[in-house]
């Protein structure tokens, strides 16, 4: 095993550490052993599968993550007894290369930066009232913008929710609000950019007089198992961030499988000839733009203060996803040609599935929801299912160029 021990900012350290090949083609056999009785290959009975034939039938990499799991407790151990450095918290893991034949190498990041974002999902907003504002503090705003002193329309805000180092507005609005004290007022100057949808504010310098209400600050709980059991199912750390690993591996495994299917679906657009009306790309625009104003609505925040707050329009922001919905039409004018070729449809007891999936995100009783659908909705729902099978479909036989 070789180890190398890269120190980052803030007292971090960043371990690459490097598997023989010899031991990573260990753990493969051991983890070939242990599942060799749970697989079925046609022709060969359970327990009695060679590894080769199981390789080429599942791929190479259906024992990888046994042996991950088995390789990396004790590699880890032996790159502490090594490394110099006093590691105080708990690692993240990237496995950055695993083949047969080839060394196994891994990093120990995303476990922790996945801690870090729960830890800032559950952290206390304090009110602080003795200090001015900082960087990231969360601030309730009121807000009035002048041209040439003159106030323009839709340059006044009240109460408005700020958190400083967002982006949200302006560029350079939110770092003048560093330094800001409750209830005094300080002037912000800024330069509308050229492309701002105002035609009368376009490249104007303004000044927006603020005046800070409130002043709230992040208080991270501590990385503990109490922690853990109180954000998780699990009563320890040790099995909290044992969680996170696995569901880390499957995200990256759907994500692997989107990448496909988004491939698979763009080789068949760009062999099609297609068409699409005018008409129908800009109702997917509409309706594209119109989902986005929902999801900042219940945030807070109004669409006439995104718009005047980031320089941008309602036809700017049209213009910006035509090529996302042009995309999205293709792609189920495609599958929607795939379902109907292949009589592909969804069978009753995949509806039956959506409709509990759907039960548990939105908390109801599974009849409570079929109760709720008429026939216009559930033969939507057939036809989105059919259309995933399509997916599916089209995935599985596709043929490499």
């Amino acid at each position: 095993m070789s180890l190398q021990v890269e120190k980052l900012e803030k007292n971090m350290a960043k371990l690459t550490i490097e598997v023989p090949a010899e031991e990573l083609e260990k753990a493969i056999d051991n983890a070939y052993r242990k599942n060799r009785k749970k697989i079925s290959v046609p022709g060969f009975r359970k327990g009695k599968v060679p590894r080769q034939m199981i390789e080429k039938m599942y791929g190479k990499e259906i024992f990888y993550e046994d042996a991950i799991n088995e390789l990396i407790p004790g590699a880890y151990e032996k790159a502490l007894e090594e490394c110099e450095e006093e590691i105080v918290s708990s690692p993240k893991i990237d496995v950055e290369q695993i083949e047969a034949g080839k060394p196994f190498i891994f990093t120990e990041e995303e476990v922790a930066a996945e801690l870090e974002k729960e830890r800032g999902n559950n952290a206390r907003n304090i009110a602080v009232e003795d200090r001015p504002v900082k960087d990231g503090d969360m601030t309730m705003l009121d807000f009035e913008g002048f041209v040439d002193g003159v106030a323009f329309e839709g340059g006044k805000g009240e109460n408005y929710p700020l958190t400083i180092g967002s982006g949200a507005f302006i560029p350079g609005f939110e770092e003048q609000l560093v330094g800001a004290e409750i209830g005094k007022e300080v002037e912000v100057n800024v330069t509308f950019p050229e492309n701002y949808q105002a035609e009368e504010l376009k490249g104007k310098a303004a000044v927006f007089k603020c005046t800070v209400k409130e002043i709230k600050e992040k208080e991270l709980p501590e990385l503990d198992d109490e922690f853990a059991s109180e954000v998780s199912e699990f009563d320890t750390l040790a099995e909290y961030k044992e969680d996170i690993k696995k569901n880390l591996a499957e995200k990256k495994e759907k994500d692997a499988k989107n990448q496909k299917e988004d491939a698979v679906i763009d080789a068949i657009i760009n062999d099609s000839d297609m068409e699409i009306p005018d008409a129908m790309i800009e109702a997917q625009q509409k309706q594209m733009v119109d989902d986005f104003a929902q999801r900042i609505q219940m945030q807070g925040i109004k669409m006439e203060q995104y718009f005047q707050l980031t320089g941008t329009n309602y036809d700017a922001l049209l213009e910006q996803v035509k090529p996302q919905a042009e995309k999205r039409i293709k792609s189920r004018l495609v599958l929607e040609a795939v379902v109907a070729k292949e009589n592909i449809e969804a069978s009753e007891e995949e509806y039956g599935k959506e409709t509990e999936r759907m039960a548990e995100v939105y908390q109801m009783e599974v009849e409570k929801v079929r109760e709720m659908l008429g026939e216009k909705e559930k033969k939507e729902i057939m036809q989105d299912l059919a259309i995933q099978k399509a997916v599916e479909f089209v995935v599985e036989n596709a043929v490499e160029k």
